[in-house]
């Protein structure tokens, strides 16, 4: 009902000359696409930031000598032969965030790619590669951090 009167006033407009500034929400569905679309802004937020920030107290500590190191990688992963603490559990989870965040926005990054050679555009493939855009991230996710636990990194 409210999208058909969005509709009639959009004509209504239209016959007056009147243009319309912005579409209201109401007009649009949701679809992979906008999924996608968001996930991949915030996941290129959050490597630049998170990423950042991370790399930086990497390298003061790479700089800070073999000890800061240490205390560093412990803070982040643990330390071997000591029992997990509340803190390694969070610089692992930190971890495989970042981790999905790359794979996440790699994913995107090349389905917009392909978007810019004029490909993929139809309703049907648009909808088909967004659902695995969205997907293959967390299974790319799961099948390093498996690798990464089965191995003993």
């Amino acid at each position: 009902m409210a999208r058909a009167a969005l509709i009639l006033g959009e004509k209504a407009m239209a016959a007056k000359g009147d243009k319309i500034l912005s579409p209201h929400l109401q007009v649009y569905r949701w679809g992979p696409h906008m999924l996608v679309s968001i996930l991949h802004r915030a996941t290129g937020d959050g490597l630049a930031i998170v990423g950042s920030l991370l790399f930086l107290c990497w390298l003061g500590a790479a700089a800070g000598g073999e000890a800061s190191y240490a205390k560093f990688i412990g803070y982040i992963w643990g330390t071997a032969g000591e029992p997990m603490h509340w803190y390694n559990w969070l610089g692992r989870a930190l971890l495989v965030g970042l981790s999905w965040a790359f794979f996440q926005h790699a994913a995107s990054g090349l389905r917009h790619l392909l978007l810019d050679t004029g490909a993929g555009y139809e309703l049907k493939a648009n909808r088909f590669w967004s659902l695995i855009v969205a997907s293959v991230p967390a299974l790319l996710t799961a099948a390093l951090w498996l690798y990464i636990f089965y191995r003993g990194v």
